[in-house]
């Protein structure tokens, strides 16, 4: 199961939807699907510092080791208050909104979402991924939360979005933030936080059966990411044929 999760990562990492990145027109549909990505990586993270630290009141020690308390605030940290490329401080998601403004995105759907959380605003494409991450986020044990977070999102970002600013800089696509913004993750996420995330799930991961329900959850979360990315590349074939 652990070459399963190499194998879907590499694949991943490589997925044709990066080479579509020469027409603005193809970035502004992907980053329409992929924000809902983005949006539900922070129920993923949230729902670990839930359980792995208090967030109730009145306030109590957590029972895991202070060590991974201070793991899941620093990536907090860094999701919800991190700096922009001027400098100030600017969440992730916001700086993703303003990425998709620059390059004529529509962010309707999203921000109504949020509103409504009707699952319908979702493009059908993105819509099981988002249900699959916010059920694991809800009703998942903290050890196959930490395996999604951990495989699905912060080994995997640095190699995938290495391939995305690759095509956009080759390209020369005018988008500074959406580049800084997937810049910064490689940095934060290899560096910083995938790290972070891998030192939670050994510690969760204590037992060889632990181990193999973690392997479990990352080959689902894997699997998941790679339905969103065939789905988001479907569709955009699909719109460029309507138009032909």
């Amino acid at each position: 199961m652990k070459n399963q999760i190499q194998t879907l990562s590499h694949n991943l990492s490589h997925h044709p939807v990066y080479k579509t990145f020469n027409q603005v027109e193809n970035i502004r549909h992907f980053m329409e699907y992929h924000v809902f990505a983005v949006w539900d990586f922070m129920s993923l993270l949230k729902s670990l510092q839930r359980h792995i630290t208090c967030v109730e009141l009145p306030w109590k020690p957590s029972v895991y080791p202070a060590e991974m308390v201070r793991l899941i605030n620093q990536i907090v940290v860094g999701e919800e208050s991190d700096v922009d490329q001027y400098g100030k401080p600017c969440s992730h998601f916001d700086l993703y909104l303003r990425a998709m403004d620059e390059v004529g995105a529509d962010t309707t759907k999203i921000k109504m979402f949020m509103e409504t959380l009707d699952f319908e605003l979702i493009p059908s494409g993105a819509r099981e991924f988002v249900r699959f991450n916010l059920e694991t986020a809800t009703t998942a044990s903290v050890l196959e939360v930490a395996s999604s977070f951990f495989y699905g999102r912060e080994k995997l970002i640095p190699d995938m979005f290495t391939s995305m600013v690759e095509t956009l800089e080759r390209e020369n696509v005018a988008a500074p933030t959406l580049i800084y913004y997937l810049k910064r993750h490689i940095e934060v996420d290899g560096g910083e936080h995938g790290p972070l995330a891998e030192r939670c799930l050994d510690v969760l991961a204590e037992s060889e059966e632990k181990k193999e329900l973690a392997y479990s959850m990352g080959v689902k979360a894997l699997q998941m990411r790679e339905l969103l990315w065939n789905s988001t590349l479907e569709s955009m074939n699909a719109k460029t044929y309507s138009l032909n």
